[in-house]
């Protein structure tokens, strides 16, 4: 006995190096993220992603202070320089200093880097600090932004024309200027909706068409033209609520931290003691316009239409289970394509089906009732959320509406499999097998070749 704990104990000691030496392994690659050697950078996202990627053009040999760069600046980029002229960098306030190029840039033209968030914690920590912090509360947050993308096994599989849209927002992670437009970086200019609504827009994540068509989003439309977007969002200097003013409140750089139910994609317990907190902390918020009471009672509100949105998810989500237990999908796990990325697939296919079972990576290269059921959950449920988010009761009702018809479609589906199935083995004795079709199928062998 006690030499079966000596070598359990030595095999231990043994595997957990091993396994921190293979993820290092993992992630030295020309990519990054755990799948960096599996695909190689294209040159944009040196602009994604500058710490990881961008090396300085090596046309200009020296270094250079901030009047010279202007001065050939002016004539090579014009409205760069006209960009950083009009900023706070160029005329700071209190007599300080001019922030010329060198200080976000470096001065040695040979071995110039992007303003990164490190490199804008220099001067501004706190901020930083906050967007950092972020990471605590885990996904979705801008500060994991990047780290969900490239860490995913289909941004690996996938041909990069595919998955460019979805660095170019996950790039908040890794640049400020996401949202502070360079060279002006204007904190006015992000205080307005549309600088966050470049990335929150689309099926994903319908904050557009929320928020506009929410009673906040229309008085933004039909008032926004006399706002002093200069002023700190704070209570007082903003009659109409925008993304910024409700999601960092009082200026501060975080976005998840008042978070309840996770984007919309989890069912959680909305009454845990650290959504109490949040819960207090977005009606002090709601508050600044609105009567406390009333406030806390639209996030209930919220609460309700969450739980009917899963109520429909998980009887789908049920009606896919039993037609994977009772191998009716069409194809099966094990007559696809073992799932990118996944050693394991290739042993033991397996249909991933709900948040908990991986649903949220097995978006493609599924039967077509699995992708119904995942556009269902990410697509249309998300519309629901972010309506009731929003307080867009008319997208409340369109996107349940659209819940009940997806819902609906998927079990008439599921009848017609369960009927091919009982047919198939009344007539075979067993469920059709279509050989090496979905395997090695004339996509299949380009993507294979191509990805």
């Amino acid at each position: 006995m006690r030499r079966y704990l000596w070598v359990t104990l030595a095999m231990t000691l043994f595997a957990i190096p091993a396994g921190y030496a293979y993820v290092y392994w993992n992630k030295s690659g020309p990519g990054t993220g755990l799948y960096s050697r599996e695909w190689k950078p294209e040159p944009v996202q040196a602009y994604w992603d500058p710490d990881h990627f961008y090396q300085s053009v090596q046309t200009l040999q020296g270094e250079f202070k901030g009047e010279e760069c202007v001065a050939c600046h002016t004539a090579i980029t014009p409205g760069i320089v006209n960009d950083w002229r009009a900023s706070r960098h160029a005329s700071p306030d209190n007599g300080k200093e001019p922030v010329f190029c060198p200080a976000c840039h470096g001065s040695n033209h040979q071995t110039l880097h992007m303003p990164t968030p490190k490199v804008c914690a220099q001067c501004h920590e706190n901020r930083v600090t906050q967007f950092l912090d972020e990471k605590r509360y885990g996904f979705p947050s801008h500060a994991l932004a990047m780290e969900r993308a490239v860490d995913a096994k289909h941004f690996a599989d996938k041909p990069k024309a595919e998955v460019a849209s979805c660095l170019q927002c996950h790039s908040v992670a890794t640049k400020c200027d996401s949202c502070h437009t360079r060279h002006r970086f204007s904190a006015a200019e992000a205080r307005r909706p549309e600088a966050c609504l470049t990335c929150h827009s689309g099926p994903p994540h319908p904050d557009d068409d929320t928020y506009f068509a929410s009673a906040h989003g229309r008085k933004y439309l039909a008032e926004n033209a006399k706002q002093d977007w200069s002023k700190p969002l704070t209570k007082g200097n903003y009659a109409t609520p925008t993304c910024a003013y409700c999601h960092l409140h009082d200026g501060t750089h975080q976005v998840a931290d008042k978070t309840i139910w996770k984007f919309g994609l989890q069912e959680v317990n909305p009454n845990t003691s650290g959504n109490e907190v949040r819960r207090a902390a977005w009606v002090k918020v709601c508050a600044d316009c609105h009567d406390a009471a009333w406030s806390a009672e639209q996030l209930k509100g919220l609460d309700r239409e969450r739980q009917q949105a899963w109520r429909k998810l998980y009887q789908a989500e049920n009606t896919l289970k039993d037609l994977r237990a009772n191998d009716l999908l069409h194809p099966g796990a094990k007559q696809r394509p073992p799932y990118p990325m996944d050693a394991m697939e290739r042993f033991f296919p397996h249909a991933r089906i709900g948040f908990l079972d991986g649903q949220s990576s097995a978006f493609y290269n599924v039967s077509p009732i699995e992708r119904d059921y995942f556009e269902m959950w990410y697509f249309t449920n998300l519309g629901a959320y972010k309506s009731a988010a929003h307080n867009d009761g008319g997208g409340v009702g369109h996107w349940h509406t659209a819940l009940d018809r997806a819902l609906a479609d998927i079990e008439t589906k599921a009848g017609a499999l369960r009927t091919q199935g009982e047919v198939e083995k009344k007539i075979l004795g067993q469920r059709a097998d279509p050989g090496r079709l979905w395997v090695e199928g004339e996509y299949t062998r380009h993507n294979q070749d191509h990805n």
